[in-house]
């Protein structure tokens, strides 16, 4: 009976190594994974109480994240109020090596009007063809900037399936998306009416009238 005690014993001793060792075996990988969460919680702190400085050098190294609440957080610096961090997200945005197209897409229904744009610019340099069909719904943005950045996006995106939109845009209450529209219409070399090129010729702007001299050519 002492032996059977004693070699149990030596079982629960035996168990207990090898689960120590199993331990000591996953131990780097839960410290790793501890300083994964504490680096993302310092990086979404900069991100949203940093100075300019600060944010600006973060995101010089956020080119390779898929974290979501990251993502997020750098998609809400899309309409940061220094133009230069606005610039910094874009960049990461754009070279971000991940599949973050899905995610882009949704932003695209932001109450911000700057997500809204900028997004839809993100997605043309990327070339998210898939984006096509949403970028094309705010081509009727209630926001100019929006439809200007929209338009622009088509037409990177060469979607000759906006070819109506572009007409349209020709016809917008602002210069600068009548300008969006008919860059779209120049690259993509989409047949325009005379009647359409003495309209916006109304504008007598300068850039204009340099746009539609490569359309007569």
């Amino acid at each position: 009976m002492q032996i059977l005690v004693f070699n149990d014993n030596l079982k629960l001793k035996g168990d207990f190594l090898i689960k120590l060792k199993i331990f000591e075996k996953f131990e780097p990988l839960l410290t790793r994974k501890k300083e994964i969460s504490q680096n993302l919680e310092n990086i979404s702190k900069v991100l949203e109480l940093g100075s300019s400085k600060e944010k600006i050098k973060i995101l010089e190294t956020l080119d390779n994240i898929d974290n979501p609440e990251i993502l997020e957080k750098i998609i809400s610096k899309l309409d940061d109020d220094d133009v230069e961090v606005r610039g910094e997200a874009f960049s990461s945005l754009i070279l971000n090596k991940n599949k973050i197209s899905d995610f882009l897409i949704t932003s695209l229904d932001a109450a911000n009007k700057n997500i809204r744009g900028f997004t839809s610019l993100v997605l043309a340099n990327r070339n998210e063809t898939d984006a096509i069909p949403e970028i094309i719904k705010l081509a009727k943005d209630e926001r100019s900037m929006v439809r200007s950045c929209a338009l622009g996006a088509l037409g990177h995106l060469k979607a000759q399936e906006a070819k109506e939109i572009f007409l349209e845009g020709l016809s917008d209450t602002n210069l600068e998306v009548k300008k969006s529209a008919l860059q779209a219409i120049i690259d993509l070399k989409i047949s325009i009416s005379d009647e359409k090129i003495r309209d916006i010729l109304k504008e007598k702007d300068h850039e204009i009238e340099k746009m539609i001299s490569l359309i007569k050519k």
